[in-house]
């Protein structure tokens, strides 16, 4: 599994704009390639049931959905080598060290939580901007803040928090991200595929090229079809001095 990067999207099925469904199948035609599954408070076997459908989404475009929490949702799927591989985001409290996984996120908000870190492969570093799904959130990194952070990351760092528009997706990138996470602004857009490629446009120019898909002119019934995603690493740029 290639190293995490781009725009991943957050899912809350309680904003998503015609659905759930609906908005994922959108932002993967719009090139995103990492969905991270949340609705903790779904049922076991309603968010099995989501996960397998999300699964099927992404894998038409070569993505991968990561699962919030250390239960991989993988009952409903077929075992051996049609297995798809295991991919978590735990949260900052634990547990440590995570549970072994094709890919390990975790969420972290200072240089604290950041020194506990095990055997992850990347983490988030939030709040960067101040966030409508968690108003007065705080307080909120900006971009210097979240270059400090990266500095002291072992792992490749997602920005997240606040992240709505194209610049705020070139100043994270400028700040060392290897990626932003959005929720709020795909699960409530009046188009997600004009947003999420919006975003992922942004990502990869700054980061130094293009992705090596493109996304559709227009989202699919029920998902996207596209070419194995692609890693590209930003590299770090300097940040101009705060205003005083």
């Amino acid at each position: 599994m290639p190293p995490i990067s781009g725009v991943v999207v957050l899912t809350d099925r309680r904003v998503a704009r015609g659905g759930l469904r609906r908005v994922v199948a959108a932002a993967v035609a719009g090139g995103v390639r990492w969905v991270v599954l949340r609705e903790k408070d779904l049922p076991r076997v309603e968010r099995l049931a989501l996960a397998a459908e999300l699964r099927s989404i992404l894998d038409e475009a070569g993505g991968t959905l990561i699962v919030a929490g250390p239960d991989p949702l993988l009952d409903a799927d077929p075992g051996g080598a049609d297995r798809p591989p295991v991919a978590l985001h735990l949260p900052a409290a634990g547990p440590y060290p995570p549970p072994a996984a094709a890919l390990v996120g975790r969420s972290c908000h200072d240089a604290a939580e950041l020194g506990r870190l095990t055997t992850e492969d990347y983490v988030t570093l939030s709040p960067v901007f101040p966030t409508r799904t968690k108003p007065g959130y705080g307080p909120p990194l900006l971009p210097g803040g979240l270059a400090e952070l990266i500095a002291q990351s072992p792992v490749p760092a997602l920005a997240l928090g606040g992240i709505e528009t194209p610049d705020q997706v070139r100043a994270c990138v400028q700040a060392g991200a290897a990626g932003v996470a959005v929720l709020g602004t795909i699960m409530r857009a009046e188009d997600p595929h004009q947003t999420a490629t919006t975003l992922t446009a942004a990502f990869y120019t700054t980061a130094g090229g293009p992705p090596h898909h493109a996304p559709l002119t227009s989202p699919p019934d029920t998902s996207g079809r596209h070419p194995t995603r692609t890693w590209l690493c930003p590299t770090p740029q300097p940040q101009p001095a705060a205003r005083t």
